[in-house]
């Protein structure tokens, strides 16, 4: 393949990164990774507890197959979001660190200023950095001159399954990237995965849209049809919309031939 993606130092065949949260059972988590194609999977570090007896999230990903990306969720300012990035890579599970600050335990929304100064600092430590942000232009554009390995803006709230809100937001953003751009959560059918990547986004994440459904295994292979045709549309340019002043364009105009023929 050449349309590889390319994060940091590495590339990916697959443009669909999965969450790992509310999947009903382990197993049914592990057999949804596999049917979404992904290649890089997402961890809480709350949910992760080694020491326990019990059937580890970590048993149920297989780490020769999968990049682990930690995230720091439940940071609520950049000190915590920063302890808990090195005790991931303490711990050996990976330098690679998806950034979360979000102080707000309702909305769960990405605190701008903590997640600026947190993605500094561990950029600063050798950590490849992939920082959840609100819709913001201007923050992205800081975060990448700072070097973070992408921004990801969030496409809606984070589990409200409601697509593109944040559509205008997430052009500028793209117009002016200069690292991968992920849009993450608010994603909330394959449809609007194939929308994110039809506009130009790099990838997208997902997690309760395929954890919550009725059969998540099947979920995760419809998201992984949305993404590949979402980018395959946009290799190919869409033709180009037009208003409705313009009148409509038949896609196969009559004919010499044909009005001879009445």
């Amino acid at each position: 393949m050449t349309d590889l993606l390319r994060i940091a130092d590495r590339e990916f065949r697959s443009r669909l990164l999965l969450g790992t949260g509310k999947f009903p059972s382990l197993p049914v988590m592990r057999d949804a990774l596999d049917a979404s194609g992904t290649e890089i999977v997402t961890v809480t570090l709350r949910r992760i507890d080694l020491d326990s007896p019990e059937p580890n999230l970590l048993e149920f990903v297989d780490r020769d197959r999968y990049l682990l990306l930690p995230n720091t969720s439940g940071a609520e300012d950049a000190d915590d979001a920063v302890r808990l990035a090195r005790l991931a890579r303490a711990a050996g599970l990976s330098d690679w660190v998806k950034l979360e600050v979000t102080p707000d335990p309702r909305w769960l929304l990405p605190d701008p200023v903590e997640t600026l100064a947190a993605a500094e600092r561990l950029v600063k430590e050798g950590f490849t950095v992939l920082p959840y942000i609100g819709a913001d232009p201007v923050l992205a554009k800081r975060l990448q001159e700072v070097g973070c390995a992408t921004v990801m803006p969030l496409g809606a709230p984070i589990g409200s399954n409601r697509g593109l809100k944040t559509r205008d937001s997430i052009a500028i953003i793209l117009e002016q990237a200069e690292v991968p751009v992920v849009v993450d959560a608010g994603l909330g059918a394959p449809s609007h995965a194939a929308e994110a990547m039809e506009m130009g986004a790099d990838c997208v994440l997902v997690n309760t849209a395929i954890s919550v459904a009725r059969d998540p295994v099947e979920m995760a292979r419809a998201f992984r049809l949305g993404v590949e045709a979402g980018r395959a549309a946009w290799r190919a340019g869409r033709a180009p919309e037009r208003a409705v002043g313009e009148g409509a364009e038949a896609s196969s105009p009559l004919t010499g031939f044909l009005r001879g023929t009445a």
